[in-house]
């Protein structure tokens, strides 16, 4: 095979096409092809459209110095000022020049950055890096190769390619232990690199950021160069160590230090890599969900990606799961649906004890329940069914209201409310005494509220030193909800309609006093919180009973009318779904206890029954068309 070389030219001297430096390998191709065909023939002006041409040309160092015109005169015009363009010859590798190690950094988020690169030198590694990184090793007074001179060619198409190069990744993915891999390093003058430290472009901090961003700015940063580097240290781990987290920086130093610079642990090694292929897949799985929102706000399209990753982070490790037999640990969704959307995930814990896995899925109900509500409002949920709801101007009558419904239930529960906590609530909160007994103080697992003054969050702190504070923001609409089954998942819109969204139609003869209609769309937003089959009777905005999880609605309206008891006389009662039966069932059961108006939503095939059945005891019927069941 012919020799390679590397010649300095200077732009302006050569024709006004080449503008900037480009790498041209020896060995045949178009332009000696034309001489060995037709040595006669007078060799082409090279035009602009000739570079790109000489660009994939592949021709010994004797035919261009020697034999082509084009290429003495482009010789004849070099400079000591003009940077030099590698031909790929053979040339001293950076580790035999340098006596030293390679270490690759290139980062977007420089954290403890001048501790890396101190701890990375002491160690003996050279350090190579990119534009911004180099810059900051540079000006911290750190001796850095940048990636352009390790690779003799300089960044272009504005930062777009940067490290996609042979030289680099020759130097990351060769097989040490493989005598092919490293003959082949040796004789093309690269040098391995043994230490590779990359983070990506904020991609998901840029397109979340308030605002949003343009999709031409999302594009921009996509990065393309680093996920190529990680995972081929990943990929060669038992040669190559790869960091994408700041918090790994202290391992790594320490593990060199321990093996005087080899970093020969594989477990450790295997783990680095894992975590390399797991920060790629969580960035790119943003990308695309990105994409797929962009094409979908486009299109106005309402199906589901036909595929679907979710990054997940892991938040804590839990004392167990829904037992204590089960490991547990809890999630956040790093889904750029649930960005900005609040939610217990994302509460602030001021004081307690640590969250099980119970307490998620009971402050996720009653947070969630809370949040729907416009006046001041208290909701206690006992497994994660709300027991006690109460709204009014007056909060402190709203909870205590809350309690009055089953105060049984709520002793032991989790208590939300929509309002400050101040030291007023606070105080009632630490010494209010169950109605069940007037004695007892009641004692609660987990508070949550949007927000704590100073003096009422100390007071709670007094309460218990296990009671849970959280604060958390108001849980968020339009997102989407997960559910796992054997094998797969189930994926639905979130329930979002509220009463402003229904319109509460009247079907009986009996219409309903607008001081009706109002507890009936109360007892039906309380309904839609309550698993099915669910059954809720309130009035003057609070829930007086509830009834659910029961297989049949019967079942259900008996629980809801008993704890009730002569307080439902006039009240309203909600239903998740339709009524099946209605004549000696659960609508005529409803009408002989007093309640005055009845809301559904209708869509049974003996809807007409329960009308009947409700003008026969006078009383109203609303039909909404909306079914809430809970599973």
């Amino acid at each position: 095979m012919a020799s390679e070389a590397t010649i300095p030219f200077r732009p302006a001297a050569a024709s006004s096409a080449i503008a900037a430096a480009i790498s041209v390998r020896s060995s045949l191709s178009w332009l000696s092809c034309r001489r060995h065909h037709h040595p006669s023939a007078p060799l082409p002006a090279f035009a602009s459209a000739s570079l790109h041409s000489l660009a994939h040309c592949r021709v010994s160092r004797q035919d261009f110095a020697t034999k082509n015109q084009f290429g003495m005169a482009l010789a004849a015009s070099a400079a000591s000022s003009v940077p030099q363009i590698s031909l790929g010859g053979p040339r001293p590798s950076p580790t035999e020049a340098t006596g030293s190690k390679l270490a690759l950094l290139s980062l977007s988020n420089k954290q403890d950055l001048k501790y890396l690169a101190g701890g990375l030198r002491d160690a003996g590694f050279t350090l190579v890096s990119t534009g911004g990184t180099a810059g900051e090793l540079q000006s911290a007074g750190f001796e850095v190769t940048k990636v352009e001179e390790l690779t003799t060619f300089p960044e272009m198409l504005d930062g777009r390619v940067k490290t996609l190069h042979p030289v680099v990744h020759g130097g990351i993915l060769a097989k040490r232990d493989l005598d092919s891999h490293m003959d082949s390093l040796k004789s093309r003058g690269i040098g391995a690199i043994d230490v590779v430290v990359v983070n990506l472009y904020p991609f998901f901090e840029t397109v979340t950021a308030p605002g949003g961003a343009s999709f031409d700015t999302g594009v921009e940063k996509i990065d393309i160069g680093g996920p190529a580097m990680i995972r081929a240290a990943a990929k060669n781990h038992q040669h190559v160590l790869v960091v994408v987290d700041p918090s790994d920086y202290p391992t790594l130093l320490a593990n060199l230090q321990s093996s005087n610079g080899q970093g020969n642990d594989l477990m450790f090694r295997r783990k680095l890599a894992w975590k390399a292929f797991q920060h790629v897949a969580a960035y790119d799985s943003a990308v695309a969900e990105w994409f797929w929102l962009q094409n979908h706000l486009e299109s106005g399209d309402s199906e589901f990606p036909p595929s679907l990753t979710i990054p997940l982070e892991i938040k804590s490790s839990l004392r167990y799961g829904e037992n204590p037999h089960q490991k547990a640990a809890f999630f956040l969704s790093n889904s750029l649906l649930e960005v900005g959307t609040g939610g217990i995930a994302t509460a602030v814990q001021h004081h307690g004890k640590e969250m099980s896995y119970n307490n998620y899925l009971d402050a996720d109900a009653a947070w969630n329940c809370v949040s729907e509500f416009k006046n001041s409002t208290c909701v206690i949920v006992k497994h994660t069914n709300p027991c006690g709801v109460a709204s009014g101007e007056d909060v402190l009558e709203a909870y205590r209201a809350a309690v009055q419904a089953d105060p049984v239930s709520a002793f032991g529960g989790i208590v939300a409310f929509n309002v400050e906590v101040d030291e007023i609530l606070a105080n009632e909160l630490r010494e209010f005494r169950s109605p069940s007994d007037g004695e007892t103080r009641m004692f609660y697992e987990i508070i949550v509220a949007p927000k704590y003054s100073e003096k009422g969050l100390q007071v709670l702190k007094g309460k218990s030193k296990a009671l849970r504070i959280l604060e958390a923001k108001k849980s968020g609409i339009g997102k989407h909800s997960f559910r796992q089954v054997g094998g797969g998942w189930l994926v639905q819109d979130s329930d979002d309609f509220t009463p402003d969204n229904i319109d509460f139609r009247v079907v009986s003869e009996q219409v309903p006093t607008p001081e009706q209609v109002d507890d009936a769309k109360f007892a039906w937003l309380c309904v839609k919180h309550v698993k099915s089959n669910a059954i809720v009777v309130a009035k003057n905005h609070r829930m007086l009973g509830m009834g659910s999880g029961q297989p049949n609605r019967v079942k259900s309206l008996e629980i809801a009318l008993e704890k009730a008891g002569v307080a439902g006389q006039g009240a309203a009662l909600a239903s998740d779904a339709f009524f099946p039966f209605a004549w000696n069932d659960a609508v005529e059961t409803a009408c002989k206890a007093g309640v005055s108006v009845i809301v559904q939503p209708g869509g049974s095939v003996r809807d007409q029954d329960a009308i009947d059945c409700c003008n026969k005891y006078g009383v109203a019927m609303l039909f909404t068309s909306i079914r809430h069941f809970r599973h």
